[in-house]
């Protein structure tokens, strides 16, 4: 029985993804399309900030592995400690989302 459910848990992670990059693919294409035909749409948009965002939360992540780190050297319960660490990445990782963002704003003036 054991087994059944982790097989429907994977196979439930496995549709919801597929279903995800199916509904942002269709969206993008219905955004181009509608810019297409109001004649907004540039095919070559400027490439020099393209890994901007990914290098930024990449660093973040990266930031906040090293901090994390930090809280395993305590002496505090495996749930305390397992909070602590996946909190850390998860702040580092979104400030270096809004990092890139600050950046990309000041660069596209």
């Amino acid at each position: 029985m054991k087994d059944l459910n982790e097989v429907f848990v994977f196979i439930t992670m496995i549709v919801a993804i597929v279903v995800i990059v199916f509904i942002i693919a269709r969206y993008t294409y219905l955004v181009k399309k509608i810019l297409i035909e109001k004649g907004v749409y540039q095919e070559h948009r400027n490439n020099k900030l393209k890994y901007l965002d990914l290098g930024c939360i990449v660093f973040g992540l990266g930031i906040g592995l090293l901090i994390s780190s930090v809280f395993t050297t305590f002496g505090l319960s495996e749930d305390a400690t397992d909070l602590l660490v996946w909190g850390t990445i998860l702040v580092f990782g979104a400030t270096g989302l809004v990092v890139a963002h600050f950046i990309r704003k000041r660069l596209e003036e």
